[in-house]
């Protein structure tokens, strides 16, 4: 309540601090006040390296992990649980950059085409749902999570609830305007059950699941023939490259960062800059590829 977490956001805070208090019994330490620092080291080797009772995590994962308990052990020092903070000097591992994956226009426009050859309402949901993602570069949570009442198709704009509760209201384009007008006019009555106020809706009549808007993603990357399904996840196409893909093509096309900043929701400008460093990419490989002195 205090941070305004969302519910994904505390649900895997729940899953990490689970994790952690299996590994302290398991060592007999009982309370907070007994955690020492080399504890800590340890149980940071164990995300690593796994244990009888779980994986391995991946450096980011094993990341979120620390933050979590980090916030556990600083909350027990605050509140008197646990007569100081064994945490303090213990950072999260250093997690390799990775830059985002982003793919062409052509593909995004073969992917919202493949979506809308599927008979309705199937392909007026799935053509409005990667128009969505596309045009205004929305998270796959805050799409999903969409009202019919968030989007206004006569001034062009949408509101997202993004991370935190935080909300934001962003244009919408014309090519999703228009999709989510016959979804909503022709796709939407057909698959309403009982009413419910979600824009995007399943074969139930309920609120359109992450999961399914994956699968209806997979589907269209498949049918468009940029992979398969079992592949698209492996092969980069996935809800969030659409946002990566959004973030990437307003750059290239010279829109200022701070402003790419306000579309997407970042709370700092720090955490946009990573998608300048994709169109510098861009231009080194034009610059290896064609200057005759590049390489050498």
């Amino acid at each position: 309540m205090e941070r305004g977490l969302s519910r994904n956001t505390l649900a895997a805070y729940r899953r990490d601090l689970g994790r952690y208090s299996d590994w302290c019994s398991k060592r007999g330490i009982a309370s907070a006040a007994d955690v020492r620092s080399v504890d800590l080291e340890d149980f940071a080797v164990s995300l690593r390296s796994g244990t009888p009772d779980a994986a391995a995590l991946s450096a980011a994962s094993a990341a979120r992990v620390v933050v979590a308990v980090r916030g556990f052990h600083r909350f027990c020092a605050r509140e008197g649980v646990a007569p100081a903070d064994p945490s303090r000097s213990w950072r999260p591992p250093a997690v390799p950059l990775r830059l985002p994956k982003a793919i062409p226009y052509a593909d995004v426009l073969a992917l919202i085409s493949a979506a809308q050859d599927q008979p309705a309402p199937i392909g007026l949901r799935d053509a409005a749902l990667l128009e969505v993602l596309y045009g205004t570069g929305a998270r796959i949570s805050e799409a999903v999570g969409l009202d019919v009442d968030d989007v206004d198709v006569e001034q062009r704009s949408i509101l997202l609830r993004g991370k935190g509760s935080k909300e934001r209201r962003l244009p919408l384009g014309t090519c999703a305007a228009d999709a989510v007008s016959a979804y909503v006019a022709a796709g939407r009555p057909a698959q309403m059950r009982a009413g419910t106020p979600a824009l995007f809706l399943n074969t139930r009549g309920a609120r359109l699941s992450r999961q399914s808007a994956w699968a209806a993603l997979a589907s269209a990357a498949e049918r468009a023939g940029l992979v398969s399904t079992a592949d698209a996840r492996a092969n980069g196409i996935s809800p969030h490259t659409l946002r990566h893909s959004f973030a990437t093509h307003l750059l290239e096309g010279g829109a200022d960062v701070r402003v790419v900043q306000e579309l997407l929701g970042h709370a700092s400008v720090t955490t946009t800059q990573i998608y300048t460093r994709v169109t510098v990419e861009t231009l080194r490989e034009v610059y290896v590829a064609s200057h005759p002195r590049a390489l050498g």
